[in-house]
């Protein structure tokens, strides 16, 4: 071959079969199991036509019969016009199992988006570790968890699962921000068989990996209905993200709406007479953000805490929040683990944190206690501490005990704290409190007059002690506003901290109660 013309036919020869490097047999794999190729699903992903691969020639030294690609294509385009890097595995070579060449490939891609300062997000459907490399394959898996970490709060990272994820294939998306799957996803590090084989367990492989299991786990943060609906997922959630570290989030549509809506007035209404009546948060959420718009992270898991990203006058906030509806809002162990991951992802990203408060506290119980609500819970109350970006809490209803502490009060460094007058905030809610401070005169009253002094007591203390006014008359409480107002005065706020900075003592790092 001496011809510039000879040399073009077999580039474009090798170009080709790179495309589609299993050929036939691989084309028919993905007709049978139903499924896109991994370049369609890189381009469902990016703006159409901005894919650039990397690597698309890459495949295992000395073996003539090798397959280009080596099980993964990767690469860099754009989403919404802003560069990210990608990565997507090839069920048909090598059923995406991780090879040297693989390794090098994907090191290589997560080495340029640190050094460039973008996104990093994986595609994932693979087989694990390639068993034929031996323990090649295993040093591999184990270096691209090295590369990972460097990148880990650098740039947003974000992993894709599709098809059955098992083994090392779980422990690097698992590192990652964020894990998006589809409804038939499977995620697991033993499968059903071995785990019968070792322990004698019979489990199916639903009840062991499904997608809504380990939602429900916290091990996926949103399960999305198809492959499109993923994708569109991750496409919004990146919209919330900055490039890396060293940037702010892009801001969307500002100074919308600068007056106050018919749809505020409506949060004057909203929240119950009856202490004890629920609401969903959904309700309130949607009312004092940009566009009526939240994106809710994790949605499955720790039901009784809401976490999720929302835009103030067009920059990207994230959102904690407690749900009356599940547990009356009582955090609990998962949900402390729940808003601790949320928590250190927003400040990796300079999101400022709004938390929304209506809380009795933690959930008592044995059960509690067995899986560790205290090493858990402090671990969202360290979370928060840690947080230097700008912090701001607004109570709407109840606001008691140990959740008064850990959702964002003054004394664990929020800057702003604001309430509207339907905030209850106090040691415990009236009924424990005259259960504990009124035992003796209830017992000391005539039977037929303990319900009535029980209820007056009960009024007393919701009137005089359980309100906002203490807390605010202390300085604890910033402003207790009409509800009405919400909207805009989260835009005042963070505005007054959008220049926070905060000095930290020099250290190597904290220990984190684990």
């Amino acid at each position: 071959m001496s011809t510039t013309a000879e040399k073009l036919a077999d580039l474009r020869e090798r170009l080709e079969l790179s495309l589609e490097p299993a050929g036939a047999k691989g084309i028919e794999k993905r007709a049978r199991k139903g499924i896109p190729s991994a370049r369609d699903r890189i381009n469902m992903l990016l703006d159409p036509g901005t894919f650039i691969e990397i690597g698309g020639l890459v495949r295992s030294a000395g073996d003539p019969k090798a397959l280009y690609s080596d099980g993964v294509v990767a690469g860099h385009g754009l989403v919404d016009g802003r560069p990210v890097a990608v990565f997507s595995h090839d069920q048909t070579v090598y059923g995406g199992s991780v090879g040297e060449a693989f390794g090098r490939k994907l090191c290589g891609l997560m080495q340029y988006a640190s050094k460039v300062g973008i996104p990093l997000v994986g595609i994932n459907d693979s087989g694990g570790a390639r068993v034929q490399d031996a323990i090649s394959s295993l040093a591999w898996t184990a270096w691209l968890a090295t590369n990972v970490e460097p990148l880990s709060g650098m740039v947003p990272l974000v992993s894709v699962l599709f098809g059955n994820c098992a083994g090392g294939a779980v422990y690097q998306p698992i590192c990652t921000d964020v894990v998006v799957a589809t409804e038939d996803t499977k995620m697991f590090v033993t499968g059903p068989k071995i785990i019968k084989e070792v322990t004698g367990e019979d489990v199916s492989l639903e009840e062991l990996g499904g997608a809504r299991t380990q939602a429900e786990n916290g091990n996926i943060h949103h399960v999305a209905k198809d492959e499109a609906a993923a994708f569109e997922w991750v496409r919004e959630y990146l919209s919330y993200m900055p490039s890396s570290c060293q940037e702010l989030p892009p801001i969307v549509n500002p100074g919308l709406e600068p007056e106050i809506t018919d749809t505020d007035r409506e949060l004057d209404s909203i929240i119950p007479d009856s202490d004890n009546a629920g609401y969903d948060m959904h309700d309130v959420l949607l009312r004092i953000f940009d566009d009526g718009e939240f994106k809710e992270i994790s949605a499955d898991t720790g039901r009784n805490i809401i976490t999720g990203f929302a835009r103030v006058d067009g920059r990207s906030v994230g959102v904690v929040a407690n749900q009356p509806l599940a547990s009356a809002g009582a955090l609990d162990a998962k949900a402390s683990d729940k808003a601790s991951h949320f928590v250190r992802l927003c400040d990796a990203f300079e999101i400022p944190l709004i938390f929304v408060v209506d809380t009795p506290g933690f959930l008592p119980g044995v059960e509690q206690e067995k899986v560790g609500v205290i090493k858990r819970g402090g671990r969202f109350l360290f979370s928060y501490v840690e947080a230097s970006v700008p912090k701001i809490t607004l109570v709407v209803r109840k606001s008691y005990g140990g959740g008064y502490a850990v959702m964002g009060s003054k004394q664990l460094g929020a800057d702003i704290n604001l309430a509207w007058p339907t905030a209850r905030i106090a040691v415990m809610g009236a009924e424990g409190a005259v259960g504990l401070l009124g035992a003796a005169q209830l017992a000391a009253a005539p039977e037929d007059q303990r319900a009535a002094i029980r209820q007056n007591l009960i009024d007393f203390y919701n009137t005089n002690i359980a309100t906002p006014w203490i807390a605010a008359e202390r300085g604890f409480i910033d402003a207790v506003i009409e509800p009405s107002t919400t909207r805009l005065e989260l835009r005042k706020a963070l505005k007054l901290l959008q220049d926070k900075k905060i000095q930290r003592n020099p250290r190597k790092h904290h220990v984190l109660p684990m």
